[in-house]
């Protein structure tokens, strides 16, 4: 005779670990952002005031403006009083790039006009690599402004901490200013590893190139235009092979 269930021993049913708390889980999530967002903020927060302004001015630019490679124009255009109209063509070439971010990154999730605008704002390129995948779609609205919050934290944090150790840490210090790439690169290894996607690899590197031998300057709206463009026309094309498979 086979033995009773461990319920019907009298044994109470193994109870299951609860799961991790919103916050938890966004700080699980932003951890490897924060290792190359919080040394950039370093940088940027060190060379706000060896350009001569006072420390809390990195707060101030990390905060509000949160733009990353801009806040560095950003500072340059405001040293050198460059006209509004002209900063503000500097900023929309440069943030580009955030129009095709909004295609895939969960905003639907977000409740409340509030929490919307400030996730709109806060979609960082760092976000969206952390959200650029489908387990992100079903994150709670509180997860994903957590996980923003607190990538917006380590960049203004590592902002304000540069500049109030700006007087002894050296205007250039050797690798800080790769940190970002070293992160995005790694992102994109451990993305490929998840889905194999060959394909969008290559597409991905001959839309880079195209990029940077055709307008230099201008290398990320033109790589996103293209690799928009080819995911577009590759989907088309899978779209139409299932529906003649079909038939």
């Amino acid at each position: 005779m086979s033995a009773p269930p461990v319920e019907s021993a009298g044994y109470p049913p193994a109870a299951q670990a609860p799961p991790p708390s919103a916050p938890l889980q966004a700080l699980r999530d932003s951890g490897a952002v924060g290792l190359g967002a919080f040394p950039m903020g370093i940088a940027f927060g060190v060379l706000v005031v060896h350009s001569g302004l006072r420390w809390w001015w990195a707060s101030v630019f990390s905060s509000l403006i949160y733009a990353g490679s801009l806040e560095f124009l950003f500072l340059g255009l405001v040293l050198a009083t460059v006209p509004l109209a002209q900063v503000a063509l500097t900023a929309f070439l440069v943030n580009f790039r955030h129009v095709f971010y909004a295609l895939s990154f969960p905003l639907h999730q977000i409740k409340g006009r509030a929490a919307r605008a400030y996730s709109t704002f806060a979609l960082s390129d760092e976000v969206y690599a952390v959200t650029a995948n489908e387990a992100a779609q079903s994150y709670s609205s509180r997860r994903i402004l957590l996980l923003q919050g607190f990538i917006h934290l380590y960049w203004a944090g590592g902002a304000t901490a540069g500049a109030l150790l700006g007087s002894i840490v050296p205007a250039r210090v050797t690798g800080l200013d790769f940190a970002v790439t070293a992160l995005f690169t790694v992102l994109a290894i451990d993305a490929f590893r998840a889905h194999r996607d060959l394909p969008v690899l290559v597409l991905a590197v001959i839309c880079a190139l195209i990029g940077r031998v055709a307008l230099p300057g201008e290398m990320l709206p033109v790589a996103f235009l293209m690799f928009t463009a080819g995911l577009l026309i590759r989907y088309a094309l899978a779209r139409r092979r299932r529906r003649s498979t079909d038939a």
